[in-house]
């Protein structure tokens, strides 16, 4: 090599190291869908028609076999409902998807912070990928809801699965995701058995059930595994339920954090919670750290 090729080399490598920015996160908004799965199709949509949205009662709905069912909330959200294929899993609540503001960045942001994505790079409309204990989480674009809509008008407030190791899933959800803390308590003042954490974008929550469900049955499991519908005035929701059939099995309730509550439970046992939007009362165990959602 010669002097002056030495010399280029030798200040080429002086030069400081050009630095590349990350990629910034792109907005997380809000719960755009939950799926579960149904041992029972037909059982099941007779208890989502009574329950949320009676117009996806339909007539001889089991001759369509195995076909899966949707009902879709004004908001823009949906919950869809899947038949279980071969055994049963612990978690009924087999899908949580998310809305972001930009999925080709969402994408890039993931794969720089090492996050595996499950679904190909041709897959335009949404990215899938696991979290720490393995849930299927999903991005997918932001939806603005219809203007004239005659969906359900109810909205998908929060979703929760349980959760092991919350220092893990921590790290995915509140470190790179950004997720914020939004209330954590327990059915004792000084304990906590449940994290609500907000997308960082948006009001809707993600709530982990803090306990080992490594000796749980079936109706635990479908109680911690659940998803929240918002409510103005859950004795008004009462009343339409029992209008609609229900012989409800629970009265409304004030919950732990302060905010009127009432479960129902699917015929798997996954719980159906309708929570008021704002308490009532002060909350046990902490002070809410983030903006209540709102109908």
């Amino acid at each position: 090599m010669s002097r002056l090729a030495l010399t280029l080399l030798a200040s080429l490598l002086a030069l400081p190291s050009l630095g590349v920015d990350p990629p910034a996160r792109p907005k997380i908004t809000g719960i755009s869908s939950v799926r579960f799965y149904v041992s029972d199709l037909s059982q099941s949509r007779i208890f989502y028609a009574k329950t949320l949205d009676p117009s996806i009662a339909c007539i001889m709905c089991e001759e369509r076999g195995a076909m899966p069912f949707t009902v879709s909330f004004a908001s823009g959200q949906a919950a869809f409902f899947s038949p279980v294929k071969g055994d049963r899993p612990n978690n009924f609540l087999t899908d949580i998807y998310f809305s972001t503001d930009d999925l080709k960045a969402m994408r890039r942001y993931l794969e720089a912070n090492n996050i595996h994505i499950e679904s190909p790079a041709i897959d335009v409309d949404r990215i899938q990928v696991k979290d720490p204990e393995g849930h299927n989480i999903w991005f997918t674009a932001e939806r603005k809801p219809p203007t004239d809509s005659t969906e359900l008008p109810l909205r998908i407030i929060h979703a929760g699965f349980i959760v092991k190791d919350s220092a893990e899933e921590d790290k995915f959800y509140r470190d790179i995701l950004g997720f914020r803390p939004y209330w954590h308590g327990g059915m004792k003042d000084d304990e906590t058995t449940w994290v609500s954490l907000q997308v960082p974008d948006g009001s809707d929550w993600l709530e982990y059930m803090l306990y080992d469900d490594s000796k749980a049955d079936k109706h635990f499991r479908g109680v911690m595994n659940h998803f929240a519908v918002g409510v103005v005035n859950i004795q008004a929701e009462a009343e339409l339920l029992t209008k609609r059939g229900w012989n409800l099995t629970e009265e409304p309730k004030l919950g732990r954090d302060g905010k009127w509550q009432l479960n129902l439970y699917d015929p798997d046992d996954t719980r159906v919670e309708f929570m008021e939007f704002t308490p009532k009362e002060k909350p046990c165990c902490s002070d809410f750290t983030a903006p209540h959602p709102k109908p």
